[in-house]
């Protein structure tokens, strides 16, 4: 989803307003519907769509840093070589996870996407008990255990590993933990971002119109050039309504709202797009929506003790 972007936290606070309640909403209603507007642009390769979309974020972005005066803190960045490459990991994670996500879309498998994002707080739990060495509580185990059960039966019903979903999973559980590598919020650090992508961003746009290929001048439509600068929009501002919500949230008020989004993704993936949703991937679905209700108290408990 874009969207995104929900990993990279700023400070949070210690108790719900109705204002960040509104925002988290207004957020996660957002990144639901993202599927209708790649939808739109669905006949256009997923590279060309997402290179546009770090090009149209940029001047979004730093014009949002500028306004505040936030800038200085990514020049700064910019001098040490360490961190540079580590924002260079976590570009190249979102990248791919943003790829991922338009492919799924565009090729009929928005199912499969929810899917991801649903398992995306499982997979951060797997990662963090694997590499920082976490302990699991017992509930946490349990909803990975009714996880794998369900990935098991997705595998077995298509032949094959249910990849879109691992793939949008892993790469967003890799990229928060190293996303917190980097001393900056997270409207610096998604221009960062951006900036670095902006490079190879452009030079492939440059190639494809060059080839006669590119939908923005050489094979535009119609829309096509309002569609892709709308990239932009659709991911940049979000992210930075995300930013002020989680501010003015609990933690745990914003892990029971996360799941809206994959919630929203779905219902369009069935009733919208049409796409497939038999008996066995409902059982599937149950066994994932079973996690996550463990999950969520396992964690609401952990926050109020």
């Amino acid at each position: 989803m874009a969207a995104t972007d929900q990993s990279a936290k700023p400070a949070i606070g210690n108790e719900d307003t109705p204002k960040g309640l509104g925002l988290a909403l207004a957020v996660y209603l957002l990144w639901g519907a993202l599927p209708l507007y790649l939808k739109m642009v669905s006949h256009i390769p997923a590279m060309e769509v997402v290179a546009h979309r770090v090009i149209w974020s940029l001047p979004i972005a730093a014009a949002a840093l500028i306004l505040r005066g936030r800038l200085g803190e990514v020049w700064e960045l910019l001098r040490q070589p360490r961190k540079v490459g580590m924002a260079m990991l976590t570009a190249s994670l979102i990248t791919a996870n943003w790829l991922t996500y338009v492919y799924a879309i565009s090729s009929g498998h928005t199912v499969e996407a929810a899917l991801g994002y649903y398992i995306n707080p499982l997979i951060s739990v797997a990662i963090a008990a694997l590499v920082l060495k976490e302990e699991l509580r017992p509930a946490q185990m349990v909803a990975m255990g009714l996880a794998v059960i369900a990935v098991a039966i997705l595998s077995w019903d298509a032949g094959g590993l249910p990849w879109i979903s691992l793939t949008l999973a892993t790469t967003w559980g890799f990229y928060a933990l190293f996303r917190k590598t980097l001393p900056l919020g997270p409207n610096q650090g998604f221009f960062l971002e951006v900036l670095i992508l902006s490079v190879p961003g452009l030079a492939y746009i440059i190639y494809v119109e060059a080839a006669g290929q590119g939908h923005f001048i050489a094979n535009a439509g119609l829309n096509d050039p309002w569609l892709l600068m709308f990239a932009g929009v659709a991911t940049a501002v979000p992210l930075m309504i995300y930013a002020n919500a989680a501010k003015l949230l609990k933690l745990s008020t914003i892990g029971i709202l996360q799941y809206i989004a994959p919630s929203f993704v779905f219902l369009i993936a069935v009733f919208v797009f049409k796409e497939p949703f038999g008996t066995t991937k409902l059982i599937a679905f149950g066994f994932i929506w079973a996690a996550l209700v463990v999950y969520s108290v396992s964690m609401l408990r952990g926050r109020r003790g």
